[in-house]
């Protein structure tokens, strides 16, 4: 039950940050393209990616399952916006929006990809 409301928490936290940071982006850059969303995700994909190299079993940095789960499952479940993504390039497209729309699929996933690669490399060079 313990690791329930760990996620639980994690998840408020997460959530709470990607409404903050994801209407701060749309604040300065507008709402057309979806900046906000894949600042979340980027960003997200680097703190999934440091934590969990900087704490698996080569880690430097011991924590409790429940600690990898409150950041993992938790902050970063909450944080990140797939659900969201898919949302607002369904709605590029309804728009025929097609550029935006491949525009937004292409940056996500290689930006996301190599935010996580980038997580990964940092912790490792931490964990060396």
């Amino acid at each position: 039950m313990d690791t329930y409301l760990w996620v639980a928490f994690g998840s408020a936290l997460g959530g709470i940050g990607r409404f903050w940071c994801s209407g701060f982006v749309a604040e300065r850059f507008g709402g057309t393209f979806p900046w906000g969303t894949m600042l979340v995700n980027v960003v997200g994909s680097f703190i999934i990616g440091f934590f969990a190299t900087l704490t698996g079993p080569d880690g430097r940095l011991l924590v409790s399952p429940n600690a990898r789960q409150f950041v993992m499952v938790g902050i970063c479940g909450g944080y990140t916006t797939f659900s969201s993504f898919s949302l607002q390039t369904l709605s590029l497209l309804r728009d025929e929006e097609w550029l935006l729309a491949g525009l937004n699929i292409v940056l996500s996933v290689v930006l996301c990809m190599l935010s996580v690669w980038l997580g990964h490399v940092a912790a490792a060079a931490i964990n060396d």
